[in-house]
């Protein structure tokens, strides 16, 4: 399937292996990791940084497979849980870089394109996560909004 903003396709990635328990010499000890996760959240960590820290200190490959829950669930279970998905909370670090660089570039075309394809996708993914429920139906994306978020 062809990428959205650009005419190329994208290069398929390595695939994890198919695996239904956790492997026998990993830590699989369910509340541990519960623990664990929330700690790491408190500290502000995202879940994909819990996830790698989890891997590569702690020796769990899959905590989702251990715990039957993701990292998300487990961090919401906990009430540690982000306001904002960490998608959109990436997508707008980027945006506010990318604003950066344009206001005092403002004759670079392409990286204007690319900030507006990146807010397209913000809008995109907030929409998807109204209907899902995720996100409050009050909230909305903007730059002014954007930087008041990230700077707290």
């Amino acid at each position: 399937m062809a990428k959205m903003h650009t005419r190329r396709k994208g290069k398929a990635g390595s695939k994890r292996p198919v695996r239904t328990e956790p492997p026998k010499w990993s830590n699989s000890n369910k509340e541990e990791i519960e623990t664990l996760v929330a700690q790491l959240a408190s500290q502000g960590k995202s879940g994909s940084e819990i996830g790698m820290t989890l891997r590569d200190r702690y020796g769990v490959p899959d905590a989702g497979l251990v715990t039957g829950k993701k990292i998300g669930a487990v961090m919401k279970e906990k009430n540690v849980a982000p306001k904002v998905p960490e998608d959109i909370h990436n997508l707008i670090i980027n945006v506010l870089e990318l604003k950066k660089h344009t206001d005092r570039n403002p004759k670079d075309v392409h990286n204007k394109r690319a900030l507006n394809n990146m807010e397209s996708k913000i809008r995109r993914l907030q929409k998807y996560y109204h209907r899902e429920g995720v996100l409050p139906a009050e909230w909305s994306y903007s730059i002014q909004k954007a930087e008041m978020l990230i700077s707290r």
